[in-house]
């Protein structure tokens, strides 16, 4: 029995070892394994010298240090860093623009929801990057994004209201998670997509460019309200591309859940409170959208008003990192008035919340063990949270340049 016990801590002496070799490969954690730290956010709060047990690709338990002093878990001590969850990015393109997932996982995102791209069934989360989809935006005839990117796999166009609900039905029977709607007629100054000038910044490298301005087809209220209501009785949100007034009246009167994008244009004062009364949600896109004139006022009022923001920075576009966007986060902390522990916490639980994923992003006991650690302290600089020294999907370490 002496000789058995001795095999079985060399082996978890082994497993120690293996995790605390700098840059190490994604592999299934067979036995439980402890990583504590000087800092733990488990998606709602800060604690200090806490240790997060994890098991079977989940996070079973989360608890102060002295409270695992009897346990016998292969420890990894991160010493002076923080741990919490990986992030949750609610807008990217990387289906549509092949944007390597495993870049964007290393670089401390572990969940994404593409929208506007090709359309599939929910995947990863098991060392891999948990990756779902809208599918194709649902526009009018000839609307944005057709003049710029054609219709495969990035646009569905529908001309009257039963073609509408056909097209929600289809996108849900294929796996997407949410509907997304096209509401743009194009022309705003500093937008990536707009037709009012040329497209050196385009969030799609082949989009054409344009001379001046013109204006695009957009979805008719009654289509539109096919659309939110067919969604609606299948359980899905609908989410509005939309960048300036005429688009936003649209999707206030319909009904839409959220806007894709921090509105580009100022908007006028009335649609910003109407937005709030109706709980509309903002996705921020505020690094992609910072040459525009209104994004910054909007989002500011926005703010004063009580909007709800989600973290979004649109993986795809040329000037945004593959991984987490640090910019963005500032911008969330400067513009919109939230404090670094707000801001974090808008990509990790209230994000999983809002997918109705409860326990995604946070470290209670339960959720699945997607995390990300930073020597230091992000709460002090955000910027730490763009190259994160530990990443983990699911229980599988895919880095760790801890070295203990």
């Amino acid at each position: 029995m002496k000789s058995q016990s001795r095999i079985n801590r060399c082996l978890q002496l082994l497993s120690v070892l293996a995790l605390t070799l700098p840059g190490s490969a994604a592999f299934a954690q067979d036995e439980p394994l402890l990583i504590s730290a000087a800092r733990v956010f488990d998606g709602y709060a800060l604690r200090n010298d806490a240790a997060v047990l994890i098991s079977d690709g989940k996070v079973t338990r989360i608890d102060s240090r002295e409270a695992f002093k009897d346990s016998d878990a292969p420890r990894l001590d991160l010493g002076d860093a923080t741990l919490l969850p990986g992030f949750i990015e609610l807008h990217a393109h990387l289906s549509y623009q092949h944007v390597p997932a495993d870049s964007v996982l290393r670089h401390g995102i572990t969940t994404v929801r593409d929208v506007g791209g090709p359309l599939h069934q929910p995947v990863g989360g098991d060392g891999s990057l948990r990756l779902m989809t809208s599918g194709p935006i649902i526009t009018a005839p000839a609307g944005y994004p057709i003049p710029n990117l054609g219709e495969t796999d990035i646009a569905m166009p529908v001309a009257d209201a039963q073609q509408a609900r056909q097209a929600v039905r289809k996108l849900v029977a294929g796996g997407a998670v949410l509907i997304k709607v096209a509401l743009e007629p194009g022309g705003e100054a500093g937008a990536p997509w707009s037709g009012g000038h040329t497209h050196a910044h385009s969030e799609h490298p082949h989009a054409k460019t344009h001379d001046k301005p013109h204006s695009w087809p957009t979805l008719s209220p009654v289509v539109l309200a096919a659309i939110v209501d067919e969604a609606h009785q299948l359980g899905r949100r609908v989410a509005a591309h939309l960048a300036e007034s005429k688009g936003a009246q649209l999707a206030l009167d319909a009904g839409v859940d959220e806007w894709a994008h921090a509105p580009c244009d100022k908007l006028p004062d009335a649609q910003l409170q109407r937005a709030v009364a109706q709980q509309v949600r903002i996705v921020s896109t505020i690094d992609t959208l910072s040459k525009c004139p209104g994004v910054s006022s909007n989002v500011r009022r926005l703010a004063e008003l009580g909007a709800e923001f989600l973290y979004g920075a649109e993986i795809a576009h040329p000037d945004i990192p593959w991984g987490i966007d640090a910019q963005e986060l500032l911008y969330l902390q400067h513009l919109a008035g939230m404090t670094p522990l707000d801001v974090i916490r808008t990509a990790t639980s209230k994000a999983g919340q809002y997918l109705n994923i409860p326990l995604l992003g946070t470290l209670l006991s339960g959720a699945p063990a997607d995390l990300i650690a930073v020597k230091g302290d992000p709460i002090q600089k955000l910027k730490l949270l763009e190259y994160p020294d530990l990443v983990m999907s699911g229980g599988k370490l895919i880095i760790n340049y801890f070295g203990n």
